[in-house]
């Protein structure tokens, strides 16, 4: 079975949830980091653990929101081995794995709709990255600390 990790915030729960319906319904196991209600919460208590999920090997990709999609997106990007794309668009989505073989998808829950943030999702999951140019430039990120 295909995993998958999954995290957000407040704004980002209802989201969540539906997302997480369609992606066990399209085959995969899901863990979910949170948050688990509507209720106000820190995003990067519910994004570092995604991030950390995806880092040592234990999914593949993983899926981040909250409201803006940025605080998300940079508490990710924090760690070495991701890539977190913040996308809003589909074809943000699809270029963000064809050209930057991103491993995470950060969306901004309070700009897109649920419609939206599904087809995200699924563009995200089924495009390949097309190595090539591309990985020699993804080579040149990670900095020596």
């Amino acid at each position: 079975m295909k995993k998958i990790s999954i995290g957000c915030d407040h704004a980002g729960y209802e989201y969540k949830k539906s997302i997480i319906k369609m992606l066990e319904k399209m085959g995969y196991e899901v863990i979910d980091h949170g948050a688990y209600s509507s209720e106000s919460v820190d995003y990067p208590d519910h994004i570092h653990p995604v991030a950390e999920d995806v880092e040592s090997g234990k999914v593949p990709m993983g899926i981040i929101m909250c409201g803006s999609g940025n605080g998300a997106a940079i508490t990710a990007n924090k760690h070495q081995k991701i890539r977190a794309a913040l996308c809003w668009k589909k074809e943000l989505a699809a270029l963000a794995r064809q050209h930057n073989n991103a491993n995470i998808l950060a969306m901004p829950a309070r700009f897109v709709s649920l419609r939206l943030a599904k087809e995200m999702v699924k563009i995200f999951l089924s495009t390949d990255f097309e190595g090539g140019r591309h990985q020699r430039r993804i080579d040149k990120i990670p900095v020596e600390c």
